[in-house]
């Protein structure tokens, strides 16, 4: 797989090994930064999926920036080594089909110079110029397509998939794509019911919030998707950071100094958004990765104010379960140096 570089978007860069990832001042402003005041306690934080403002990552359903084609091509890395990273229970295939439809109409729209579609009845033709791939298909015919509807388009959009299942009164994980995520296994995983894949999470349950969530997102409507912040830390800007690759990137929590705070620990923020499907009447649930080394994001002085009162300040709990217990003296005292102890404003926008 080509990289297109043509217009000098596109970076070529690596997410292990020598870890040539770097954001340029563009993709820093842009971070979506999680969090909206100077502590933090789990919440569903849902919010409407809508139009955000010019140039952000909201600005469109689907976000594409200067990592995609090296997030692309890190994506058929880890699934050429696991092939389970991607999997489809049977019933799940008119999901995939529907997935399919969606980013394929949204990225036409919404980024023609990359993307286009085109439809005669259900003969499709499908371009996507950054990646080079020209594909006529047959929508709803799998034969047509060199893998199944729901792993073809997943190949080519940044972010983890799962496709879950409404029976029961409940949300079933019966699909997904998961090369992206922050240690946890849809091998695992694959499923499961909405409380048992969201047991690990520590203090939510005990505060009712995910009985709310499930009650939500049963009656996600179409064409009504809606979207919330998580976020961790990662040791390196490194996407797959699976339980099954823990032997991998596990022990570099311990090699973290106080002299490569800066560059080598990264806030790893998921944008998450999730779509009522309408064929098969599941919910799509998209998990967009973003990375950011603290030394870039201290560049936002508001950024680095708040990072460093959340982490200070988080419940020891949570710091564990996001596995950054251990580091945590170290982050405290790299961020402080950027905490003058100014007030911060409202919101997660830098101050213009």
């Amino acid at each position: 797989m080509g990289i297109n570089i043509k217009d000098g978007f596109f970076s070529d860069e690596t997410f292990r090994e020598d870890f040539t990832y770097k954001n340029s001042p563009q993709a820093i402003k842009r971070f979506p930064f999680p969090f909206d005041r100077d502590d933090y306690m789990y919440a569903v934080n849902l919010e409407p999926h809508t139009k955000g403002r010019e140039g952000s990552v909201f600005e469109f359903a689907f976000d594409v920036d200067e990592h995609y084609v090296s997030e692309m091509r890190d994506r058929a890395m880890v699934l050429s080594e696991d092939p389970l990273r991607c999997q489809s229970l049977p019933h799940m295939t008119l999901a995939g089909w529907d997935l399919l439809e969606l980013i394929m109409v949204s990225k036409a729209r919404d980024y023609p110079k990359w993307f286009s579609l085109t439809k005669d009845g259900n003969q499709w033709h499908w371009i996507n110029r950054p990646m080079g791939i020209d594909q006529k298909f047959t929508f709803l015919d799998e034969t047509t397509l060199p893998y199944g509807p729901m792993e073809y388009i997943t190949r080519q959009t940044q972010g983890d998939f799962s496709l879950q299942d409404e029976r029961d009164g409940n949300l079933w994980m019966d699909a997904g794509m998961i090369t992206s995520q922050a240690d946890w296994s849809l091998d695992f995983d694959i499923g499961m019911n909405f409380m048992e894949w969201h047991a690990p999470v520590p203090l939510a349950h005990e505060k009712g919030i995910f009985d709310r969530a499930l009650k939500y997102l049963l009656n996600l409507r179409l064409g009504a998707p809606v979207r919330r912040y998580n976020w961790t830390m990662t040791i390196d800007p490194l996407l797959d950071t699976a339980p099954e690759t823990y032997p991998i990137w596990g022990p570099t929590r311990a090699t973290l100094e106080k002299g490569n705070v800066g560059e080598r620990m990264n806030l790893r923020v998921e944008v998450q958004a999730l779509f009522r499907l309408p064929r098969s009447n599941a919910i799509a649930f998209s998990i967009r990765c973003y990375l950011v080394r603290f030394e870039d994001l201290v560049t936002v002085p508001k950024w680095g104010r708040r990072l460093h009162r959340v982490i200070k300040e988080l419940h020891p709990d949570l710091a564990a379960y996001k596995g950054f217990l251990r580091n945590r003296p170290l982050m405290v005292e790299y961020l402080a140096q950027f905490d003058d102890g100014a007030p911060t404003s409202p919101g997660c926008w830098p101050d213009e």
